[in-house]
């Protein structure tokens, strides 16, 4: 499935939209170039979750939990992580499960940028979204589903 995003907020948007059909135990993995706009999509993730806190870029502290917050609708945890640091360490898969995203992976919907090749194994079906950024800042998203009802599931946003 692609989807063409045009502006920014277009990009929540659709975060939003894709929260509708997200639930405890769902593992999301991202990737793109810098400024792709993969931390946007999350934002727009986390709202339609109703998640509290904003949602930034966990480049740094690796990993965020976002706990539901009951008086914006919320239903389940959404943990963001960002892999980008770990690629550069000898063994990135054990600082993933050093992470413990294991623990959580059932019970939150979990959203890992550039997580490739290191967390596939917390689930047995899973979504990979690319989102590339066009020069007049066009998003271009690709969703591939890996396993499970996702086919289904996306087919739901049209």
């Amino acid at each position: 499935m692609k989807v063409e995003l045009e502006t920014i907020d277009d990009t929540h948007e659709f975060g939003r939209r894709l929260a509708g059909v997200l639930r405890a135990g769902d593992l999301l993995l991202l990737s793109g170039p810098l400024g792709a706009g993969k931390t946007a999509l999350t934002q727009g993730i986390g709202a339609g979750l109703g998640v509290r806190g904003d949602i930034t870029s966990p480049t740094f502290v690796i990993a965020r939990v976002h706990r539901p917050d009951p008086a914006r609708g919320g239903r389940v945890t959404l943990v963001h992580a960002d892999a980008y640091r770990l690629g550069e360490s000898a063994d990135p898969r054990a600082e993933i499960d050093d992470l413990d995203l294991d623990a959580s992976v059932d019970e939150a919907v979990t959203v890992v940028e550039w997580g490739e090749g290191m967390v596939e194994q917390l689930v047995d079906a899973h979504l990979r979204v690319r989102i590339d950024r066009r020069d007049d800042d066009t998003r271009v998203l690709t969703l591939e589903p890996v396993g499970g009802d996702w086919a289904r599931r996306l087919a739901a946003l049209d």
